[in-house]
């Protein structure tokens, strides 16, 4: 009986029933499923257990772990069926596509089991790994975390933070930098002269990550800074703003500065909240039924209403809604915004100079409109910053277009100010499998699926975590040495 016991059990040996709950317990990917499913016939088969028209477990455990994904179950049925035609019928594509917009704006999960999250501000980087904070480049007014004597980091060096609890997303401004913890908690350093940080005060710049006491018994889960403003996003589906106020950017209907956070009334009356994006003076939010508000300086048409009049309170972005697009994602540059709906499809407006938009020209686009060029493929994330765009496809594979900015296009056969009026691949980074990408003023730094980081564009003020590069036309991979501490990370006093 003794040996009975000690019998190793083969996979295929287990009952069907079994093996469903352990593909659908929600530690699995779409990469895991598919290679379970190419390594035993056990996954490859259906068993009688699942519905007929699912050709093997993996597919109905794909289906089924779809069904239960919070941006499936926010569309509609003919929403959700037009999402499953665009992925081939393939539910594996469809988890894979969720799985990857949702991680595009939070927390990578890397095929080694690191957590990772990327982010760049004008002059330095933040890096999520395994849930401490890294930080490199220029400390513009303590933006960096390091402290007070610390003006820059050469090379990416921990924050430390007055708290055990995990960083779970961080978000990079031009002058102050905001981390959300597990715990709800957010924590919010650098520039402290016009209420961004949310302190109730303005005085000195603000050198280590510090509590935002004003949300104390509000659990957040995500943030976006934006030029002297921040918003943040509950886990109840509520934003919050503070900072300046000039051009209507915090949403409250007027142009009165908060020096404390404050809930934006008119979205918590109509709805969940599910992402936000800041830029310098305006702000977009994503609701759950996948329309988008947008609020603050109507400059150069970033509020997508076709007008340039500036947006006190939220308002209802009305292409989207007119044409029943339901957007998953948004992200706010300085000058245009870029948009992903639930079929993978992305959509720009905003300043086109540069090429921007991605439209082939450089007319201004006043309200969001299809980017033809991304047709053809599935997208999972978007990102925009000063005259430039990047764009995620869910085979790893990323488009850029836009400014090339000092080469933070990534393209290695144009010009450090050339202009990429059409997306085009970056073969710089083809095979990389790439599966979040961020980018600055000058300078743009990607994560891998395997958890590799790569740089490229300026590196005048490390903000790429290179001391000995001025400047990176080829995407460079950037090492990070988990065992240096702040004071030992190569900074310059």
């Amino acid at each position: 009986m003794a040996a009975d016991r000690a019998r190793l059990v083969s996979i295929d040996e287990l009952p069907s029933h079994l093996v469903l709950d352990i593909l659908t317990s929600g530690r699995l990917n779409a990469s895991d499923l598919a290679c379970l499913e190419q390594t035993s016939r056990m996954f490859r088969g259906n068993h009688g257990f699942s519905p007929q028209n699912f050709g093997s477990l993996v597919d109905f455990a794909a289906f089924q772990l779809c069904s239960s994904h919070t941006i499936f179950c926010s569309l509609h049925l003919n929403a959700q069926k037009e999402l499953f035609d665009r992925c081939r019928e393939n539910w594996k594509r469809v988890l894979r596509f969720l799985q990857a917009v949702e991680q595009s704006s939070d927390i990578v999960e890397t095929s080694a089991g690191n957590q990772m999250q990327i982010t760049t501000g004008r002059y330095h980087t933040l890096l999520i790994s395994d849930s401490s904070v890294y930080s490199c480049g220029s400390s513009l007014c303590g933006v960096l975390g390091q402290g007070p004597d610390i003006t820059q980091c050469v090379a990416f060096s921990r924050i430390n933070f007055p708290t055990t609890s995990r960083v779970l997303h961080v978000s990079a401004s031009h002058n102050h930098a905001a981390f959300v913890m597990h715990s709800g908690e957010v924590f919010i350093c650098g520039d402290n002269s016009s209420y961004c940080c949310g302190h109730g005060e303005v005085g000195r710049a603000i050198f280590r990550p510090r509590l935002v006491e004003a949300l104390k018994g509000v659990s957040c889960k995500q943030v976006a800074t934006g030029l002297s403003f921040t918003a943040f996003l509950t886990n109840q589906g509520h934003v919050y703003t503070c900072g300046i106020n000039t051009h209507g950017q915090l949403g409250h209907g007027d142009s009165v500065d908060r020096p404390t956070p404050k809930i934006v009334g008119l979205l918590e009356g109509v709805g969940s909240v599910v992402q936000i994006a800041s830029g310098p003076s305006y702000t977009l939010a994503v609701m759950n039924d996948g329309t988008v508000y947008s609020f603050g300086s109507g400059s150069n048409f970033c509020l997508g209403h076709g007008e340039q009049h500036n947006e006190s309170l939220p308002r209802v972005i009305q292409s989207f809604k007119r044409k029943n697009i339901h957007v998953v994602r948004v992200s706010a540059g300085d000058e245009h915004a870029i948009a992903l709906d639930s079929n993978g499809f992305a959509y720009t407006w905003g300043k086109g100079y540069c090429g921007a938009l991605g439209q082939g020209d450089e007319i201004d686009k006043t309200t969001p409109t299809q980017l033809n060029g991304m047709k053809g493929h599935l997208v999972v994330q978007v990102c925009a910053r000063k005259r430039k765009t990047f764009v995620l496809v869910d085979d790893g594979s990323v488009f850029g277009f836009g400014w090339m900015g000092f080469g933070s296009l990534g393209f290695t056969d144009k010009g450090a100010s050339d202009k990429v009026m059409k997306p085009e691949m970056l073969n710089s980074l083809r095979g990389e499998r790439i599966s979040q990408i961020s980018t600055g003023l000058y300078h743009s730094v990607a994560v891998t699926k395997t958890g590799l980081v790569y740089g490229f564009g300026d590196n005048e003020r490390a903000q790429l975590g290179h001391d000995s590069l001025r400047g990176c036309l080829k995407p460079t991979r950037i090492i990070v040495d988990k065992t240096r501490d702040e004071d030992a990370a190569g900074t310059i006093h």
